[in-house]
């Protein structure tokens, strides 16, 4: 799991946007599955994980980048992107390459990739569009799935599931392929 969000990470330093995005869409999928009894994904468990562990980093960060003597003044700030819409949104995108979902109470969720822009537009609703800011939504999750993994992975639940986790593992994956990298 620490891979999978540490290429999340490579993939945004090298320009690759679309799988930056795809991928972290997908780990709150991921990270419900781990925490589950049953060791599978539904769309209540990515709902409750995003809310949880993702949709908090927004406030947080802009907290921190708030002057100290300032803070005070700053309450109740949540992200307009509810686990609801965020997972209405992976669904369009992940299953039909659309940013559009007839039930997102936005008309179209766009990304604004890195360094096109000197202005930061972050969550920015325009119009019925919801504007956000491609890199620091990947790095909200990232936070929000490591704080998840320092809670998780030492618990037995997620231990049993992870056994079925794709890995990579370096000299392959016995009795299959032995001597070659695979993921698997």
């Amino acid at each position: 799991m620490r891979t999978l969000i540490g290429q999340i990470e490579s993939s945004l330093g090298s320009g690759a946007y679309y799988l930056s995005l795809f991928a972290a869409l997908a780990i709150p999928d991921i990270a419900g599955a781990l925490s589950s009894d049953d060791g599978e994904a539904t769309g209540k468990k990515y709902i409750e994980w995003y809310e949880r562990w993702v949709r908090p980093r927004f406030a947080e960060v802009v907290r921190a980048s708030i002057p100290e003597h300032a803070r005070q003044f700053v309450k109740d700030m949540e992200s307009p992107l509810t686990g609801d819409a965020c997972y209405r949104f992976r669904c369009s995108l992940l299953h039909q390459g659309s940013s559009q979902h007839p039930k997102s109470p936005y008309a179209r969720i766009i990304f604004i990739e890195p360094g096109t822009t000197t202005n930061v537009i972050h969550y920015g609703q325009l119009n019925d569009a919801l504007c956000i800011d491609l890199n620091l939504f990947c790095r909200e999750v990232i936070s929000g799935a490591r704080l998840w993994l320092d809670s998780a992975e030492k618990t037995e639940l997620f231990q049993k599931n992870y056994e079925k986790f794709a890995r990579r593992h370096v000299g392959g994956l016995a009795p299959y392929i032995s001597g070659v990298p695979v993921v698997g």
